[in-house]
């Protein structure tokens, strides 16, 4: 898997952007930013798609921004140009998926049926767009196309929302879910930048569904944290469990442990490497951050 296609997989959320004015690109971008998402494909829907993704990547270098929409080798030249890294289409032009191909430009192109897979194989690609997901069976249409097409991925958009968005981060075979609830056409008209931003973080939150787990007590003597747990047992009925933590922790589980860690490394935030543990099949369960909190760790739990 490319570096790009890694990253639109860590991101878990690609907003599907529609801009009808240049002007709206930048604070749109900084929207998403401070929602969580630093991700965008920028439909070429209309003729403000080109100079708003050049804005965008102007102005946040560090974003990655992609052209949706792309039908011809035309727009492909255009959207690079202007610093899109990956492109997506509704359907599998080969003509389109050839020169991305020819040029190292990792392209998503729409597909719906066995066919469609079987033509994208045939290309070379490893990933597909599921489109329109929910009108094309959805979740159980991806999951009945994956079993033959073991090596495939998908990358579901439309009709995907809040509601079923986990359903389908939860198959392996997603990588990704692309949508527009978060970035409503009608917000970026009016300019309803903060609205926007708190969709984008309602998104973020529910995709990584943080946690609280549970709390190791920062004491030094087992008598008083013994004394203490027994006070959160009867005044919370919280239930006490023996560990080997030698320190204060905080456990935090989310929804997908090695999603959590990529956003929060581009936050800044740094892991201990010696921390990290692994499930029988060498999935990431549990890692700790560098820095502490009140003198608290605090370890991430797959859930």
């Amino acid at each position: 898997m490319s570096e790009v296609l890694y990253r639109i997989q860590m991101m878990g959320i690609v907003p599907v952007v529609k801009l009808d004015d240049p002007k709206d690109a930048r604070p749109l971008a900084k929207a998403l930013r401070d929602g969580g998402l630093p991700c965008a494909e920028v439909t070429f829907r209309t003729s403000a798609a080109e100079e708003s993704i050049r804005l965008m990547n102007r102005a946040f270098p560090d974003m990655l921004i992609g052209a949706g929409t792309v039908l011809t080798t035309e727009q492909v030249d255009k959207a690079v140009d202007a610093g899109a890294t990956f492109i997506v289409s509704p359907g599998l032009n080969p003509k389109v998926v050839k020169y991305c191909r020819e040029r190292d430009i990792p392209i998503i192109p729409g597909c719906s049926t066995p066919s469609d897979v079987e033509a994208a194989i045939e290309l070379g690609l490893e990933v597909v767009k599921f489109f329109p997901a929910e009108a094309a069976g959805g979740l159980p249409m991806i999951k009945a196309m994956a079993g033959p097409y073991v090596n495939m991925r998908f990358m579901p958009t439309g009709g995907i929302n809040g509601s079923n968005l986990t359903s389908y981060l939860d198959f392996p075979k997603v990588i990704a879910c692309g949508g527009s609830w978060m970035v409503n056409d009608s917000l970026i008209k009016a300019g309803d930048f903060h609205k926007i931003r708190q969709l984008t973080r309602e998104a973020f939150n529910m995709m990584l569904g943080f946690e609280l787990g549970h709390i190791g007590i920062n004491v030094d003597e087992d008598k008083e944290a013994d004394h203490i747990v027994e006070s959160f047992e009867k005044l919370f009925g919280f239930t006490k469990k023996e560990g080997s933590s030698s320190h204060g922790h905080i456990a935090i589980k989310t929804n997908y442990i090695d999603r959590a860690v990529f956003h929060l490394s581009q936050q800044g935030y740094t892991f201990k490497e010696d921390s990290k543990k692994y499930d029988k099949d060498h999935k990431l369960i549990e890692v700790c951050l560098n820095k502490e909190f009140g003198g608290f760790a605090i370890h991430l739990l797959q859930r």
